[in-house]
């Protein structure tokens, strides 16, 4: 970052605002106020010894360019060639090329960068002025009335995108009046798509490519609306909205892989490979040394401790979650964003009283926030008023149809109700939302195993396990599955694969794989296990009641199963023969037949 990067910055919060694209302007707004100081303040200085004797100072029409990378594909390339869809998983291939030749085409990528087409006349800049005000005014026709006659890439973009935003309202309320019914789509219907993708053609306008991506991913035609995307980010790197939607495209973090050599190099790339992590519920102590290095460069960026603090709760460090999220109310206790993902770590962590005060503060702030909403359902879900949780989590999902955590959080309150149809219903329209969220899939496994429908839950939990092979619930709900089926061997396979992220003193799963191999009659495995189970508790110091019937295991292994240590099997009876448990009888019977030699 140096005070190039600090002006680009701020000249984005103007741009992206005056295009309609809100929630990036804010995005990038929030970023530079959490510039630390000494970046800040140069560029500021820098702005103020030039005034313009005539008046305000004028906006220039574009920012300048952010440094480009000469082995990144840049906008020169045609949308073929930026990104095959065999790419897709593989990634780009490095393309050779003369010294010269990559600094031409890094000097053709900035001087493109650098140009954004905006009204110059003054008749198209009044209209754009009230075209913007009807758009702040969600009178999108009426923006594209004003809009007709003017075609500068700014006065385009606004014209499409209030066209899109119009067929998009009118396709939601077509499907909520088919909601509950047979003709519901999946996704609401929007038929007017293609014609806007035609009309906005080609272009190398880096917003008019977002919007471009953006159409390309409604009407499923992911490719090109990857290529589309990428193009607009190395063009333009401070929309934060082509940065969301590009995440939305991707399907898996081998796909972000593929395409991560086409990224610019960028600071808003970090943030994004950061942020995608954590929606893929993956981050690892790569993310968390990414966002602390950050973080010296944006020291008051609440988004960027929010991203910290979600790194943490995916990672269960709970504590350290809550003390980032206290720190973040601190500098900031009317910021709504994220407050659910707070709320479900209270909630974790038992915290009645703390989230109840949460509730209460945050619903007289804004109690038509599907955040908002979620928080409060929180509250009364750990209260076990479950009809009332449910009611402020449907509450949000009709503030927000694609608000993913009220999807799964009602799904959860129907599954502690008993209510499996419901839960369903709630973990299917979680996975509509986001197929790359793990915990509608598993909530879906969950729900049809209430059901008894193993073979149903068991596809659910593959896929869930999928997303989250390291999980250790994926594997042992698997290994039930398979248990239910009577497919022993392969409920051993999946508990032994659980035991791999499982907690070194785990003893439950090492008992289940034990008992799976004693069905089948494979005594010296059974006794591996069972004897792992007593080393495992022998190390904790639990009571020798909780481990006695592993002991009886190994010793009837050793006496009368062709084990033959009778060392082994004396000293585990004696162990259990000296407690009061019900095997010690077992025990000491076993201890004399070793002594007359009658085993």
């Amino acid at each position: 970052m140096n005070s190039s990067s600090v002006d680009s910055l701020r000249s984005a919060v103007v741009e992206t605002s005056e295009r309609g694209l809100l929630s990036a302007s804010k995005w990038a707004a929030e970023m530079l106020a959490g510039i630390k100081t000494t970046l800040r303040i140069p560029a500021m200085k820098s702005v103020a010894k030039d005034p313009s004797p005539q008046g305000p100072p004028i906006r220039p029409n574009s920012p300048p360019p952010p440094p480009p990378e000469p082995h990144f594909m840049t906008p020169s390339s045609s949308p073929t060639d930026l990104l095959s869809p065999a790419q897709l998983k593989e990634g780009p291939k490095q393309q050779s090329m003369h010294s010269s030749e990559r600094a031409g085409m890094v000097e053709r990528a900035a001087t493109r960068a650098t140009i954004l087409d905006v009204p110059v006349s003054q008749e198209e800049k009044d209209a754009y002025a009230v075209a913007r005000r009807f758009f702040d005014s969600k009178e999108f026709d009426r923006v594209v009335f004003t809009l007709v006659r003017h075609k500068t890439a700014q006065s385009r973009f606004l014209s499409y995108y209030s066209q899109y935003l119009a067929a998009e309202k009118q396709a939601l309320n077509a499907f909520y009046k088919r909601d509950n019914t047979r003709q519901r789509p999946p996704v609401p219907l929007n038929l007017s798509l293609l014609k806007l993708l035609d009309a906005v053609g080609t272009t190398e306008d880096p917003f008019l490519l977002f919007l471009k991506g953006l159409l390309f991913h409604r009407v499923q035609r992911r490719a090109e609306a990857l290529e589309c995307l990428i193009q607009s980010v190395n063009l333009y790197p401070w929309n934060w909205s082509a940065w969301l939607q590009l995440s939305a495209c991707l399907e898996d973090q081998e796909e972000y892989v593929g395409i991560a050599k086409h990224l610019p190099a960028h600071v808003v790339t970090r943030i994004f490979g950061i942020r995608y992590m954590v929606e893929l519920h993956s981050p690892g102590d790569a993310e968390l040394r990414s966002v602390d290095e950050l973080l010296r460069l944006f020291p008051g960026s609440l988004y960027l401790m929010t991203q910290k603090a979600l790194v943490y709760y995916h990672q269960r460090d709970f504590e350290a979650a809550e003390k980032t999220y206290d720190e973040i109310r601190q500098r900031d206790p009317y910021r709504i964003d994220d407050i659910d993902v707070f709320s479900n770590i209270l909630y974790v962590m038992q915290k009645r009283t703390k989230l109840s005060k949460l509730a209460h503060e945050f619903l007289a702030f804004d109690k038509d926030r599907p955040e908002v909403c979620c928080l409060v359902g929180n509250h009364y879900s750990l209260r076990a008023e479950h009809e009332k949780a449910v009611k402020y989590f449907r509450r949000a999902v009709q503030l927000d149809r694609t608000f993913l955590s009220a999807w799964t959080l009602m799904g959860h309150e129907f599954i502690e109700m008993k209510n499996s149809q419901a839960a369903v219903d709630a973990y299917r329209r979680a996975v509509e939302v986001n197929k790359k969220d793990y915990r509608g899939w598993y909530g879906l496994g969950q729900a049809y195993e209430l059901l008894n429908m193993h073979n149903y839950a068991l596809h659910y939990y593959q896929r869930g396990a999928a997303l989250r092979p390291y999980d250790v619930r994926m594997w042992q709900a698997m290994g039930m599955c398979y248990q239910d089926l009577s497919k022993p061997r392969e409920a051993i396979s999946c508990f032994k694969r659980a035991l791999l992220g499982s907690d070194a003193r785990e003893t439950s799963l090492n008992l289940k794989i034990a008992g799976l191999h004693d069905q089948l009659e494979e005594r010296a495995e059974a006794a591996a296990y069972h004897r792992r189970c007593v080393e495992l508790c022998t190390a904790a110091s639990r009571p020798v009641s909780e481990f006695a019937k592993s002991c009886m295991y190994v010793a009837r292994y050793h006496m009368l199963w062709g084990g033959g240590d009778i060392r082994i099997a004396r000293e585990y009876l004696e162990r259990v023969a000296g407690t009061n448990t019900e095997d010690s009888s077992v025990a000491l019977e076993y201890l004399r037949k070793l002594r007359t030699g009658s085993h």
